[in-house]
C-alpha cells in the first residue's frame, strides 16, 4: 500500500479503524501479560520480528544469527508459521530439500543456508515439542512472531526497513504497523536493514556479488550481466529492494516483475518472461521454489548478511541465556 508511506487524506480517513486495531492489539497482550499463562519453552526462545507488515529481511536476520550461534558452538532450532505453503495445523519438519509449496520458501531457505533444525506450524508450542523431541537443540530462533504472546520470549529483536522505517506512522489501516512505535522501547534490540541506522540500533547491509545457475550450479560475478539481457523477478515483500541490488551491478532488466510475497508462479508463467537468449534473474527465496523445473538461463542472487558491531553484545546475551 503506498499510501502507508506518507500522511495523506485516505490515511487520515481510515485512522478511527486504527484507532480500534490498536486498542485490540493492547487488549491482547494486556491479557497474555495479566490474564492467560502463554507457553514457557525449556531453552531460550528469540523473537526475530518487526511490528510493520511488509517485506524487512527478517530471514536473512534469522540466517546470520543461526550461522553466529553455531558459530559458538550452539545447536540452532528455528520455528516458522510457514507462510506460503499448504494451509494445516500440522507440524511439519524441515530440511534443505522440502518442497517449499509444501512448508513456506523461507523455512526452505533458512534450513537450506543453515543446515538448523526447522519446524512450522501455525502453533509454536506444537512447533518448538516437535522440534526438540526430534532434535537436541539449544536455542530457538522464531522466524517472526513478535506480536504472537502466546510464547514466551528471551530475547525479543525487531527488523525494520532503513529506507521505508515506520512509513506515516500509523497502525493498520491508514498505515504500516502493528503495533504502535513505542513497542520498539521494549525489545532487546532493532535491527535496521539497509538506510542510515538510528543511535542504538544494529545496522544491516544486504551484500551480493554473485549469480548461481539454478540447473548448473555455475557461479557469476554479478557484474558480469551488465552486459546481458537480463529479465529480473522478485516474489518477496518489498521487491524493489532486489531490483536497486541488480543496478548496483550496473545491471539494467529490459523487464522487472514484482509478484506477491511467497507467491508461486507457474512453470509457464516463468518461462513466459524470458526467451533462451535472456537470462532469468531472481532471488534465492524464490528459488527454493523453482528449481525442479529451472531452465538453463535461470540464475538466482544469494545475500549475505552484513552486521555492525552493536550485534555482539546481543550475541553474547543469548550465549550466556545458553550457558
Amino acid at each position: 500500500m503506498t499510501f502507508w508511506y506518507k500522511r495523506t487524506f485516505l490515511s487520515y480517513l481510515l485512522l478511527p479503524l486504527s484507532a480500534l486495531f490498536a486498542l485490540v492489539a493492547s487488549l491482547r497482550r494486556w491479557c497474555y501479560q495479566r490474564v492467560f499463562t502463554p507457553y514457557t519453552a525449556p531453552v531460550p526462545v528469540v523473537i526475530v520480528g518487526n511490528i510493520s507488515v511488509g517485506g524487512n529481511g527478517k530471514t536473512p536476520v534469522v540466517i546470520w544469527l543461526a550461522q553466529a550461534l553455531q558459530a559458538r558452538g550452539l545447536r540452532v532450532g528455528v520455528i516458522s508459521r510457514g507462510y506460503g505453503g499448504e494451509k494445516t495445523d500440522k507440524v511439519r519438519l524441515v530440511n534443505a530439500a522440502s518442497d517449499a509449496q509444501q512448508v513456506g520458501d523461507e523455512p526452505v531457505l533458512i534450513a537450506k543456508r543453515t543446515g538448523a533444525a526447522v519446524a512450522v506450524c501455525p502453533n509454536r508450542q506444537q512447533a518448538i515439542e516437535a522440534l526438540l523431541a526430534q532434535s537436541a537443540v539449544d536455542v530457538i530462533l522464531a522466524d517472526d512472531g513478535m506480536q504472537h504472546y502466546k510464547l514466551v520470549r528471551d530475547v525479543e529483536l525487531a527488523v525494520i526497513d532503513g529506507e521505508r522505517r515506520l512509513g506515516n506512522g500509523f497502525l493498520l489501516p491508514a498505515g504500516p504497523l502493528r503495533e504502535c512505535p513505542a513497542r520498539l522501547k521494549t525489545v532487546d534490540g532493532i535491527i535496521c536493514n539497509g538506510g542510515q541506522a538510528s543511535a542504538g540500533e544494529v545496522q544491516m547491509r544486504l551484500v551480493a556479488d554473485s549469480a548461481v545457475n539454478m540447473r548448473t550450479q555455475e557461479v557469476r560475478p554479478l557484474r558480469e550481466f551488465a552486459t546481458q539481457t537480463v529479465v529480473a523477478m522478485a516474489g518477496i515483500g518489498h521487491p524493489p529492494r532486489f531490483f536497486s541490488t541488480l543496478a548496483h551491478f550496473g545491471i539494467q532488466p529490459i523487464a522487472q516483475h514484482s509478484l506477491a510475497d511467497h507467491h508461486h508462479a507457474s512453470a509457464e508463467q516463468l518461462q513466459a518472461m524470458v526467451t533462451e537468449q535472456q537470462h532469468l534473474l531472481m532471488t534465492e527465496k524464490d528459488a527454493v521454489k523453482y528449481h525442479a523445473q529451472a531452465q538453463s538461463n535461470w540464475w538466482y542472487v544469494p545475500v549475505q548478511a552484513q552486521m555492525s558491531a552493536e550485534i555482539e553484545p546481543i550475541i553474547e546475551n543469548i550465549v550466556r541465556l545458553v550457558k
